[in-house]
């Protein structure tokens, strides 16, 4: 018998399907403190969770039978992910659930703010009749930008269609191919803010997108625009917002997200009636919550009786031999994948994975799902996994292709990663110490010998005496220090590589330092 605990409120429609199982046991615990979680945990196999419940190292550490973490949602942030992988747990979500609840959420505000549905109504119950105040303007003929094309982006997109609305869509892994296959434009994020009527927004928040949309992009927006987010607080920056609606600079907002939940009672942006606003909703429908319930029940379900594991972000599927040998190398893929995702540049077209050695003998699938799970989380975060990893990046228009190689290479047992996008092919090398610690040992042309973990500087610049010492000048001048370097280049002269591992996140002002110090041709900082 195996033991399910549910320590959040979920649908009753996902906890029948549980226990319709006779192999299962399943309690209800809801509002359980830290402790008490911890001193629970470990008499069962199965956890579900939402957001109320946070599974930390420490619960994880009492958690002696526990195979399988669900989260009825999206996010996994509450999940130690690294501690779960750790303890051989395996940790899934349900990426799909809310899709459509959310997009729906998304039109609603359209409408609500190009109709000014919110303040009429407000004005009528007041006993106010003021249908001339209250002009609106239609959505038919309008052009929509979307931010982010995944299922929610696709869905608004599809939804705005049937209003007649004209798509544009920035997405760096967004291929011409399946932009034209769903009728929308893939532009640049600047053409996008340029001309779009409307710009919604549907991405991840991450360190890339925190702040996407701060000063300079309102000031690149039409004055007619209307900006609506019910993706994640913080990626508009709520400051240049409220200066963007006190200058005119755009014609209003819709938010359902906000960089503080909920926000301070006095927030600046309460004060602007074009500023429809909602408590995170987008995810509130009974058919959503029911959904997701449903989605985690079977997915856990599955995942305990050996039926298969599907939305696992931290696990991929492969017997327990195999992944003996494999697991090295799953860790190397991500980190290389990871590191690449956050250099190239442009739409992704292809990702080509080279095999050569003993990795030759055993089904490198779970490996090449690593690596391209690396590639596109930097850009969709906790909507990728493992295993829809494939998925996706076929959605997006991405060929994969896995070879074997059975000629002596340069390193043994070596990952080669190509990755062709419309602007560039980046190729790196990857393969494990002696100690089976990964190691990036080739970027394009250029040998190097750098460790994929934490904070690295990735700087390219004409090959010139000194620069190394101005280098580590400033970085020193940041208070950044260096945790480990590595040196390579083209030829004597040509262009060079640092790859620079540090102990801390590196300021953007010292960043800046870097580009502007004369032969230093690139500078990005990656976090793997």
């Amino acid at each position: 018998m195996m033991k399910i605990l549910i320590s959040d409120k979920l649908a009753e429609e996902g906890i029948k399907i549980l226990r319709e199982e006779k192999e299962f046991e399943v309690d209800c615990k809801y509002d359980l403190k830290p402790e008490e979680l911890k001193n629970a945990i470990k008499d069962y196999h199965g956890l579900i969770i939402r957001s109320a419940t946070t599974v930390t190292a420490d619960i994880l550490d009492n958690a002696t039978n526990l195979k399988v973490i669900g989260r009825a949602g999206v996010g996994l942030d509450n999940v130690d992910l690294s501690a779960a992988t750790k303890k051989g747990v395996v940790a899934m979500n349900t990426p799909a659930g809310n899709t459509t609840s959310t997009a729906e959420h998304t039109m609603s505000m359209i409408l609500a703010l190009s109709r000014n549905i919110p303040q009429a109504c407000a004005s009528l119950k007041s006993g106010k009749w003021e249908r001339s105040k209250f002009n609106g303007v239609e959505l038919r003929g309008k052009i929509l930008g979307i931010i982010g094309f995944g299922r929610i982006g696709s869905t608004v997109g599809k939804f705005a269609k049937a209003f007649g609305m004209d798509i544009i869509v920035f997405d760096p892994f967004l291929s011409k191919e399946v932009a034209d296959k769903n009728g929308v434009k893939a532009v640049t994020l600047e053409d996008l803010l340029k001309t779009a009527d409307y710009i919604t927004i549907h991405i991840p928040k991450s360190d890339e997108t925190n702040n996407l949309i701060g000063d300079k992009e309102f000031s690149l927006m039409k004055k007619n625009a209307r900006i609506i987010n019910c993706a994640r607080g913080g990626i508009i920056n709520e400051q240049a917002l409220i200066k963007a609606l006190e200058e005119k600079k755009i014609a209003g907002c819709a938010l359902d997200v906000y960089e503080e939940e909920p926000p301070p009672a006095d927030s600046g942006l309460f004060k602007f009636d074009n500023c429809v606003v909602t408590p995170h909703l987008g995810a509130s429908t009974s058919e959503a919550q029911i959904n997701v319930a449903i989605e985690i029940a079977e997915t856990v379900r599955d995942a305990l009786l050996g039926r298969g594991i599907v939305n696992a972000a931290n696990f991929p599927s492969v017997d327990a031999q195999s992944y003996q040998f494999l697991e090295p190398y799953i860790n190397l893929a991500f980190r290389i994948g990871k590191f690449s995702g956050q250099l190239i540049k442009g739409a992704v077209n292809s990702i080509k994975i080279v095999y050569s050695g003993d990795l030759n003998n055993y089904k490198t699938a779970p490996v090449t799902l690593s690596i391209v799970n690396g590639i596109l989380t930097p850009i969709l975060r906790d909507s990728i996994n493992y295993i829809n990893a494939a998925d996706i990046a076929k959605d997006r228009g991405i060929d994969v292709q896995e070879v074997k190689s059975n000629k002596a290479e340069e390193f043994v047992n070596c990952i080669k990663v190509d990755i062709q996008t419309d602007q560039e092919t980046f190729s790196i090398w990857g393969t494990l110490s002696g100690n089976h610690q990964p190691r990036i040992v080739k970027i394009n042309h250029v040998y190097v010998e750098a460790k994929p973990e934490g904070y690295m500087l990735f700087i390219m610049n004409n090959d010139k005496p000194g620069l190394v010492g101005a280098i580590g000048n400033i970085l020193g001048d940041g208070k950044v220090n260096i945790a480990g370097i590595s040196l390579g280049r083209e030829a004597q002269d040509g262009v060079a590589i640092s790859v620079v591992n540090v102990d801390s996140e590196v300021s953007k002002e010292t960043i800046e330092k870097l580009r502007n110090t004369k032969d230093i041709l690139f500078v990005k900082l990656v976090q793997v």
